[in-house]
């Protein structure tokens, strides 16, 4: 394994949780190379030879075991993109870190796009947990473009854990998905921006089999001058069951658009969209500010709290 040095190491402690070399899968990528890799008997981490990625394979039957996949980037003006497929063998029940951290002290942007497909056997069950950082002082951008696509066989779960919560200047994270008989799927999204960033999520389901479900939440705080949109589409094409949420607070001169979009093609589809945002309640801060919190503090507390 490559050493790392202490830039990438907190890089790594924020995307990935990782304090050491974790136990079990893993592929540590840092400034578009391999800082390390390893297999165990179940999962199998190949390199593709036609494009930048990695082929994941998880045999059937593979349960309590993990695979860890960050990527770290501290080059200013290092752009990449990278292709990785997982192929979830029948009956796995497997858990999945991946993310990505940005230190750029540069003037030149620094961007990575994560294209990752997720084949997830019948009856199969896979936790995914991406989660998004930037830091460094230059004036250079911080961009994330992930592209996350997932077919679901029959009986199969998919729980997606999506944050992004500081840092990155301009990230579009677009998630695809299709869905057998009886499949689900569960992603729960949280977002912050602030300064100038932009970030749109755009989502968009396919519940092709009968008894598939789908639940899409994302909670939002736009603070600055910053800008969020979340496109969230169900398409129900059998007997299932849809539901996306949108809920945001708006700050200082934050803007926020929730686009929803429910298309349903067989009468037994039941599709249901909310949204809500809006501005921290003033009895809120004021009950806090009894406690003896500053204004400020208070804010930062429901802030906090909103986005757990």
């Amino acid at each position: 394994m490559l050493k790392l040095d202490e830039i990438q190491k907190r890089l790594l402690r924020e995307v990935a949780d990782l304090h050491e070399v974790p136990e079990g899968a893993y592929n540590i990528r840092s400034n578009s190379k391999s800082a390390g890799r390893q297999s165990t008997a179940n999962i199998e981490i190949v390199p593709k030879t036609d494009v930048s990625g990695l082929e994941i394979r998880i045999k059937p039957g593979t349960k309590h075991e993990s695979v860890h996949i960050p990527v770290v980037m501290t080059e200013s003006g290092l752009t990449e993109v990278v292709y990785n497929d997982f192929f979830i063998g029948e009956g796995s029940d497997v858990t999945i870190i991946a993310g990505c951290g940005i230190d750029n002290c540069g003037n030149q942007d620094s961007q990575h796009d994560g294209i990752h497909r997720f084949f997830v056997g019948k009856n199969s069950r896979i936790r995914y947990v991406e989660k998004h950082y930037g830091s460094g002082d230059g004036k250079g951008k911080r961009i994330l473009n992930p592209v996350t696509e997932v077919y679901q066989e029959e009986g199969s779960t998919v729980e997606m854990e999506m944050v992004q919560i500081k840092g990155v200047d301009d990230t579009t994270r677009t998630t695809r998905a299709e869905l057998a008989k009886d499949a689900k799927l569960v992603v729960r999204e949280r977002l912050m921006t602030h300064g100038r960033q932009n970030a749109v999520s755009i989502y968009e389901v396919s519940l092709n089999g009968e008894g598939a479900s789908a639940d899409v939440v994302s909670r939002s705080v736009a603070r600055d001058d910053s800008y969020q949109k979340f496109d969230a589409k169900l398409i129900g094409n059998a007997a299932c069951n849809g539901h996306t949420e949108c809920d945001s607070i708006i700050m200082d001169h934050g803007r926020i658009l929730a686009v929803p979009g429910l298309e349903a093609n067989n009468v037994d589809a039941a599709l249901v969209h909310e949204a809500a945002i809006g501005k921290i309640a003033g009895d809120q801060i004021i009950k806090l500010m009894t406690l003896g919190l500053t204004e400020q503090e208070a804010e930062e507390q429901i802030v906090n709290g909103f986005l757990k």
